[in-house]
């Protein structure tokens, strides 16, 4: 036998084997492609124009203000079904409530459990209805995105994304809260800053018409201890009879009582602001010859232990003309009542 021939007989064999099954691949792909483009895409078409658009169709920002069909409950599932339709392609999902697509197709299936088209339809358009209460959490309308994540549940109650959308919910209620908090504090700190500063000014004000009232009282009091003065000096010189004494009384000097002349506010005590109290504090001190104060004490108060501190500080920060005697700088005691009123 030849076995050449048989060599190129098998080979002219796989050759057209091979053709084959090239022919055959060629033909099923396009028995596909002719069934895309001539049922599947079709058919998809169909589906989606019924259920209100297209998946790359934006979901409107705003439902239209479509007035609710009269009587829902009485119709029948063909009309529920019209109904959910002109609802999807108006994109009213979840909104406005009584007038979307959700509740038109579970009143359908409340009438007709199991209601293919429905059931369907509530399925593929699970997402956009979810982009849907997204929006209302974005916006902060909480009510109205509980309401449509509640139908939501009704449609898929074991649907994960239910779950995000809770979540995100709740973490932008407790944004609000944290928010609407943070603006109430500070509007409170505020507040109490305004009063603290006013009782302070109403304070600094009082304290400065004392200072004032008590300086008048001794500029009416020291003519009339001068001339007490000079009246002794003049029946000592006459006394001691001719210009000895006059000498002497010359070489006498000054004498003066301690005249205040740098007061300070005092600092109204934070606790009796916030319960808004008054008070008063009689308080002693020493009046030192350079002028300053010393030895401070609380000889009365009303009520006890409130203001103590702010008077006495206050006190220490008080500076005088020291008294004179013989035109020598001598330390005084004095008292003084400081009232705290708001």
């Amino acid at each position: 036998m030849d076995t050449r021939n048989l060599f190129v007989a098998r080979r002219h064999m796989r050759g057209a084997a091979r053709s084959v099954v090239v022919a055959v691949v060629a033909v099923f792909a396009l028995l596909i492609i002719a069934a895309w483009f001539l049922i599947i895409e079709p058919h998809m078409e169909l589906v989606m124009t019924e259920n209100g658009g297209h998946p790359s169709t934006p979901i409107s920002a705003a439902t239209p203000a479509t007035p609710p069909p009269v009587d829902v409950a009485a119709m029948d599932v063909n009309q529920l079904l019209s109904e959910a339709r002109k609802a999807m392609t108006a994109q009213r999902y979840l909104a406005p409530a009584g007038n979307n697509a959700f509740e038109f197709y579970l009143k359908v299936l409340q009438k007709q459990p199991g209601n293919r088209v429905a059931t369907d339809a509530l399925r593929e358009t699970f997402p956009f209805a979810a982009n849907s209460a997204e929006q209302a959490i974005n916006t902060r309308d909480f009510n109205e995105a509980q309401r449509q994540i509640d139908l939501l549940a009704q449609a898929d109650p074991t649907n994960f994304t239910l779950t995000i959308l809770r979540s995100k919910l709740d973490a932008q209620r407790k944004l609000l809260d944290k928010q609407q908090q943070q603006t109430l504090d500070q509007q409170k700190a505020q507040q109490l800053a305004t009063e603290k500063a006013a009782a302070e000014k109403l304070a600094a004000d009082k304290l400065a018409a004392q200072q004032k009232a008590q300086l008048a009282e001794q500029q009416k009091t020291k003519p009339a201890a001068t001339q007490s003065r000079q009246a002794a000096a003049g029946a000592t010189a006459a006394n001691e009879g001719g210009p000895a004494g006059t000498a002497n009384n010359a070489g006498a000097g000054q004498n003066s009582e301690a005249v205040l002349v740098a007061g300070a506010a005092p600092r109204y005590p934070r606790a009796a602001l916030r319960a808004r109290r008054s008070g008063w504090v009689v308080v002693s001190f020493t009046i030192e010859p350079d002028g300053r104060t010393s030895h401070v004490t609380v000889v009365s108060a009303e009520p006890r232990r409130v203001f103590d501190r702010a008077a006495m500080d206050a006190v220490n920060h008080y500076r005088f003309k020291p008294a004179m005697r013989n035109g020598v700088a001598v330390s005084t005691q004095r008292q003084q009542k400081i009232q705290f009123n708001l």
